[in-house]
């Protein structure tokens, strides 16, 4: 088979979700694959982060804007390279296309009710166009990937797919996520001291940032030892609303605020945290919750959408909307070590049931399977 593999982002400096999860299946595949021939379409960047091996090319197209690459630039390169099949991986294809198509629909939340209060031009604009585009494509694809039974089912109802068009595949971890000991430079890079809380959030209202900053006050109010707070990407103006309307002015002393984390640094930074807290309102998989688990970090996450799924039934699953219950989850980890301890161990066992090289091996069969249908 030639397979074509839409990664338009993963060449540039700072990756989120998506771009991580198509660079280490394409990975995984060129270790795995030595049978067929890949193409990988990609826009130029900074982070060359695959090599070209003897069955995998990287094909890059250097049109400026999402849309236009997606819609125009990328079928003319599948025309050009004569790819049997395309996996489009972050939600939207191409309309129209001269080769089948399988789509990774990563979850339908643009389809969902939305917060009103999202200011993000970027998260707006790329929500419009995937209410434009992913309607009109799903027809064309010969099997659409989920990352999680919560999601697959999500679709099946609300889209009516039928049921024999969907796989779900779920996602993995880097091997990098482990229990590190005694290597302290690299979290000391963003935290003085071990012992931080740990958050990864943004403005997009989903990762309910607001409701954990709001537990995070109620929990300095009852710690004696008023760990501090590490949150990644989160912009200081929305940050600023977000204190002063709910009167909590008293934490801004223990925040610690980094901006973006690169990938690399994130074992070091679930090590050296005392907790991590994944506390959004909805997450079609949710791959840091594999990672803080994986390096033995206790997680607070949420008991909606796929987080009980992906973290298990003995994770601690709190409810997101009531800020108490994240407080109450911080404090007793904080003062029961047995609790504590037995959340280490729940983590790292429920970790290695995942893991890239099985994301891989699925994607193959899934590829070989549609090439079987066309024959």
């Amino acid at each position: 088979m030639r397979i074509g593999i839409e990664a338009q982002r993963i060449f540039r400096e700072n990756k989120h979700g998506m771009d991580y999860v198509v660079l280490q299946e394409i990975l995984q595949l060129q270790k795995i694959d030595h049978e067929n021939e890949y193409f990988v379409f990609v826009k130029p960047g900074p982070d060359r982060c695959v090599e070209e091996s003897a069955n995998v090319h990287v094909v890059e197209i250097g049109t400026p804007s999402y849309p236009l690459w997606e819609q125009w630039s990328l079928p003319r390169a599948v025309r050009k390279t004569g790819v049997d099949l395309l996996h489009c991986t972050s939600n939207t294809a191409p309309l129209y296309c001269d080769v089948p198509l399988i789509l990774t629909l990563h979850d339908i939340i643009f389809l969902e009710p939305r917060d009103k209060n999202n200011k993000s031009l970027y998260q707006n604009m790329g929500w419009l166009y995937r209410r434009l585009v992913v309607p009109r494509i799903l027809p064309h694809c010969k099997r659409i990937i989920t990352v999680s039974d919560f999601e697959r089912n999500n679709i099946i109802s609300k889209l009516n797919i039928p049921n024999e068009r969907m796989a779900m595949i779920y996602n993995g971890y880097n091997s990098w996520f482990k229990p590190i000991e005694g290597d302290e430079t690299v979290y000391k890079k963003y935290m003085k001291d071990k012992g931080f809380l740990f958050f990864l959030g943004n403005t997009d209202p989903k990762k309910n940032t607001e409701r954990t900053l709001i537990a995070f006050a109620r929990y300095l109010e009852k710690s004696e030892i008023k760990r501090p707070l590490l949150m990644a990407d989160i912009d200081q103006h929305y940050l600023d609303d977000i204190i002063t309307r709910n009167n909590i002015d008293h934490i801004r002393a223990y925040l610690h605020l980094p901006g973006y984390i690169k990938n690399s640094d994130l074992p070091y930074i679930y090590n050296g945290a005392f907790a991590f807290l994944y506390t959004s309102l909805r997450e079609s998989f949710g791959i840091p919750l594999l990672e803080a688990m994986a390096c033995g970090t206790p997680v607070v996450t949420s008991n909606t959408s796929s987080m009980p799924e992906i973290g298990g039934k003995d994770a601690i699953l709190i409810n997101p909307e009531n800020p108490d219950e994240i407080a109450t989850a911080l404090l007793r980890l904080e003062n029961d070590p047995a609790f504590y301890e037995s959340q280490r161990k729940i983590g790292l066992e429920r970790s290695q049931l995942f893991s890239w090289e099985n994301t891989a091996k699925q994607l193959l069969s899934l590829y070989e399977e549609v090439a079987k249908g066309l024959l």
